[in-house]
């Protein structure tokens, strides 16, 4: 059980990752993303540091928000 919880914390922190990369890229805050989201930005935060798990139609509108493809968000790093 242990393993398992580490390898989804690890994808989490790869989602946050990869959103921080995104918002970054376009140039908007967490505080903005969290307007368009209707959400807290401390909230944001969080699932940026992997330490929430925000659920798949909370991801699709992140993505759309970052416009990419919600998959881009569990990519690694090339």
């Amino acid at each position: 059980m242990t393993r398992d919880k580490n390898r989804h914390q690890d994808i989490y922190k790869l989602i946050g990752l990869n959103i921080r990369k995104q918002r970054k890229i376009i140039g908007i805050s967490q505080e903005e993303l969290a307007f368009r989201l209707q959400s807290a930005r401390n909230y944001i935060g969080c699932i940026e540091r992997g330490e929430k798990q925000p659920s798949l139609p909370f991801l699709i509108d992140i993505a759309d928000i970052l416009n990419i493809e919600v998959y881009k968000l569990f990519k690694s790093p090339d």
